[in-house]
């Protein structure tokens, strides 16, 4: 028997309800804060979803990522072999040196390097806004600003030519929405992915770029260098991690700031989105707005103990719920800080690029659309709800005059 997201998604689902942000309470006042649920098949799962719990266990090296250790047989997303090789599914030195290796050319410098870019992309975005809207002036901001933009910026940054970009970003509208596709074109999708990176990736030998695919075939660490299947596994989890999470995040903030004129306003006085009240909006943002509602999912490699008595088996399946301990109380006491991005040796590499890319996204969008607007009740936005993730299936806004671009003083 092996276990599959779906499974869990499944038993979650039938248990708890859908609704995360209720779970994320029912869950946080059960004893100990950790809930047991079973699979068809009798496997159990663990939820935990206090904040001081998840904060600590998302940095304790008795969990591990790699799939070896869960006694289920646990499978997953059913990745192939090329693209199995990447930071999510590692521990220990196999992850560290992979993290070494990747984070020599996933510099500071490098996503700094690309405000310019993604304030040049966001702004011929929203030019394009109203050419999206129907005849009543509505237009989905997920399909016309929150998903093209990060593709985008995955795409400048990973070097990947204009065409190719929009030939991944059909290949992850596939990969995000895989309820919706049959098996067959799932597989098909990601024979396309493994294709294209494969290609660029010996475009990039022949002729290197200062790009982050031509500086991952460059990494150095002594004699070591990444294989060609640890290339191709970085740079989808790169382009989809990336990707996912920012179109969620940009999507969700518009939403709940349109339904609260103060913050709106706010925004709206600041100088630029790098402002230190944009930063300090943005960090409150993706405590309260961040999509994924658990973490990665986890392997205990010996027996775990919890407050309340609480004992996780080794290799039983974790799920640190995020979303519940970013809501609890604890995550909003000074210093505390949210767990959006995880904690310890497994922490976001592309934690400064996607807070960049947020910042921007949100001042743009509402400096330059002053009479932007839900079209419709926020209680009548529909979200998609799974164990992984709540995300809008669309946003329909009314999107009014469009402000020209500022000229720098």
């Amino acid at each position: 028997m092996t276990v599959k997201d779906a499974d869990i998604a499944r038993a979650l689902v039938s248990v708890l309800g859908a609704d995360h942000e209720v779970v994320a309470e029912r869950l946080r006042a059960e004893p100990g804060g950790v809930h047991c649920a079973r699979l068809a098949g009798g496997e159990r799962i663990w939820v935990v979803s206090r904040y001081e719990d998840v904060r600590s266990l998302l940095a304790d090296p008795r969990l591990a990522l790699n799939k070896k250790a869960s006694l289920a047989g646990y499978e997953g997303f059913g990745l192939p072999p090329a693209l199995e090789a990447n930071l999510l599914n590692l521990d220990g030195e196999d992850h560290a040196r992979l993290r070494r290796l990747v984070s020599s050319a996933f510099t500071a410098r490098r996503v700094e390097g690309l405000r310019e870019l993604i304030q040049a992309r966001a702004d011929a975005l929203i030019d394009g806004i109203p050419a999206e809207a129907s005849e009543g002036g509505v237009a989905d901001l997920v399909a016309a600003f929150a998903a093209p933009l990060p593709i985008a910026v995955i795409c400048d940054l990973l070097g990947v030519p204009g065409e190719q970009g929009a030939t991944l970003r059909g290949y992850t509208q596939v990969l995000l929405a895989p309820g919706e596709f049959g098996p067959a074109e799932v597989a098909g999708t990601m024979r396309g992915i493994i294709g294209l990176l494969a290609g660029l990736l010996a475009a990039k030998r022949d002729e290197p770029g200062d790009d982050l695919l031509s500086a991952m075939i460059a990494a150095r660490d002594g004699a070591d260098r990444l294989s060609e299947d640890e290339l191709l596994s970085l740079a989808f989890l790169i382009l989809f991690a990336g990707y996912e999470n920012s179109v969620h995040v940009i999507s969700a903030a518009t939403a709940r700031l349109l339904a609260d004129p103060a913050a709106v306003e706010t925004i709206r006085q600041q100088a630029d989105p790098h402002a230190p009240a944009m930063t300090a909006m943005v960090e409150e943002i993706l405590r309260r707005d961040q999509p994924g509602t658990t973490a990665i999912r986890r392997f205990p490699t010996e027996d775990i103990a919890l407050g309340d008595g609480v004992v996780i088996p080794a290799g039983d399946t974790v799920l640190l719920s995020v979303s519940s301990a970013n809501r609890d109380a604890q995550a909003t006491a000074p210093g505390a800080g949210h767990v959006t991005f995880g904690q310890g040796v497994h922490y976001c590499l592309g934690a400064p690029l996607a807070r960049l890319e947020v910042r921007i996204a949100l001042w743009t969008l509402l400096n330059r659309l002053p009479d932007l607007a839900l079209a419709v009740p926020p209680e009548e936005l529909v979200w998609r709800s799974s164990h992984r993730q709540r995300s809008l299936a669309a946003l329909p806004v009314v999107v009014g005059k469009v402000l020209p671009v500022s000229s720098p003083e």
